[in-house]
């Protein structure tokens, strides 16, 4: 069976607490709270003067779940603690110890992020069970005094399964949809996330990405992502794909949320060894660097992409005249080496898959020990082989070459080092401040029969090379959203940020889902 959010007793308190907290969730001008529209800022500045609470807050975002995630399904399961948690803060802000920016804001976590309260399963029934240690980044989500609102469904295994995935499914929390058009393919792996943002399901949530799973899905659902810098957010406690790549990091409607939410994940972990290679001057306040203006005087790369047809081209045009306007000079530019980055990535990716996820699962408090007894799982469960019907890249990654083979080191030092080229080399050839790119084709029809019909090759330099990536909403074709990506040099987390902040403010190109059945 699909697991679905657990409401119950928990829906009668909800339901309580929005009865109590009508009155302070109202503006001084009477006008309900805009989920959709209000950021951080304009929340904290409301629980500040006593006009909303972090319990009237939470409890609007749940009882949205309640009445909206049926269309999108996009939660997997509600945290029954989040009230608690909420309470919590309040008590923190009438006793004037607020923790900062997060105090009180509800976050929904991808679930392959291990919590303490909730089963972690990355979408398969195999990792059903005991609920693992919080991973680091929940812990410091809980420092910053956030409130952990639930778990987002996701691609299976963050589509790391089958060789022609389906996007948004999993054995547990069945299909997720695109908010805009629900028949659509809100693209993966953190699909859950993004789409659970769109809807105005939670203020900010957490995705991961090993190529292309954050930015991705937040260009498909009109939202902002940000895949940081490797190293900057620890990945100890995220289901993994592969450490050379893998990075954690934030979702939400604005660049200033995943802003303030970057600044509170980020920080060394003696677990994740890459934490330890990040400048000790990198900045700390990701939101103070978000600057009306920065583009003015910039030089930016324009990747156009053209192979993503020219409703896209279209979008990206428009996108070259805005930044124009905005005082960027705009150069054309294509990043080299990308056909060489394609021929080595995957076969990388199995050797390091079957490596790191054998020692995850050997952390794990129950459940299967490693990459055969989950191929085994699969085979044996039914429900596991109805959308994901192979898990040809499982069994691949089981007799794939280990990690000292010396074919795979050579293989893997030329990937990194021809990815982080592609950027370096083309900043410094037209002397550029940032490169931007699509970020992701019109959203295709959902089949589980025919998997994917993605061509989204813009996300793979800074994915390789362990270079910052952000996504904004570009525009629309037709009803469905398309992101540009801006991507920099390494530790450029700031930098990048503080573009699509700006371009956010030149182009305020979002509008809210209007969960359309479908389009011509």
């Amino acid at each position: 069976m699909v697991r679905r959010p657990v409401f119950g007793v928990l829906t009668a308190l909800v339901a309580a607490t929005i009865v109590a907290s009508a009155a302070p969730a109202a503006s001084a001008a009477g006008k309900p709270l805009d989920l959709d529209a209000a950021d951080i800022p304009a929340l904290q500045a409301r629980m500040s003067s006593g006009r909303l609470t972090a319990v009237g807050l939470t409890s609007a975002y749940l009882d949205r779940i309640h009445k909206i995630d049926r269309k999108v399904n996009a939660v997997i399961a509600v945290n029954l603690a989040a009230i608690a948690q909420a309470a919590e803060s309040d008590v923190r802000r009438r006793a004037g110890k607020t923790r900062g920016p997060l105090d009180g804001i509800p976050v929904l976590v991808k679930d392959n992020v291990d919590t303490r309260s909730q089963q972690t399963t990355a979408g398969s029934r195999a990792l059903r069970g005991k609920p693992a240690k919080d991973a680091t980044l929940i812990r410091r989500l809980r420092d910053a005094g956030a409130v952990v609102l639930g778990k987002a469904n996701l691609s299976e295994w963050a589509n790391f399964r089958a060789a022609k995935p389906t996007s948004g499914w999993s054995g547990v929390g069945g299909q997720t949809n695109n908010p805009y058009v629900l028949d659509r393919n809100p693209c993966g792996s953190s699909a859950g996330s993004a789409a659970g943002v769109a809807a105005s399901l939670a203020q900010v949530a957490i995705g991961s990405e090993t190529d292309g799973s954050i930015v991705c899905p937040a260009g498909m659902t009109a939202t902002v992502g940000h895949k940081p810098s490797l190293g900057l957010v620890s990945r100890t406690g995220v289901v993994p794909i592969s450490a050379e790549q893998d990075t954690a990091g934030p979702m939400a409607r604005h660049v200033v949320d995943v802003a303030l939410t970057l600044s509170a994940l980020q920080g060394r972990d003696p677990s994740d060894p890459a934490t330890g290679t990040y400048p000790p001057n990198q900045p700390t306040d990701y939101a103070a660097h978000l600057r009306p203006g920065v583009l003015k005087g910039s030089r930016i790369g324009l990747w156009r992409l053209p192979v993503l047809g020219p409703d896209v081209e279209a979008v990206m045009m428009k996108t070259k005249n805005s930044l124009v306007k905005a005082g960027a000079e705009v150069v054309e530019v294509t990043p080299p080496y990308q056909a060489r980055l394609g021929e080595l990535e995957f076969p990388a990716l199995l050797t390091e898959f079957h490596r790191d996820i054998d020692r995850y699962l050997a952390t794990r408090p129950e459940g299967p020990r490693d990459l055969a007894a989950l191929i085994a799982y699969n085979r044996s469960d039914p429900l596991e082989q109805t959308c994901f019907a192979g898990q040809e890249l499982f069994e691949q990654a089981l007799v794939a070459p280990s990690p000292s083979d010396p074919t795979y080191q050579a293989n893997r030092r030329e990937l990194t080092d021809l990815a982080k080229r592609s950027i370096d080399e083309t900043l410094a050839k037209y002397r550029l401040d940032a490169i931007a790119a699509p970020t992701n084709p019109p959203a295709w029809k959902t089949d589980c029969k025919t998997g994917d019909n993605d061509v989204i090759p813009s996300s793979t330099p800074a994915a390789v090379s362990g270079y910052p990536a952000v996504t904004v909403p570009a525009g629309f074709v037709g009803e469905l959203p398309v992101g540009v990506s801006f991507m920099a040099g390494q530790w450029a987390d700031a930098r990048v940020l503080a573009y699509a902040a700006d371009f956010e403010r030149v182009v305020p190109a979002r509008e809210p889902p209007r969960y359309l059945k479908t389009v011509g």
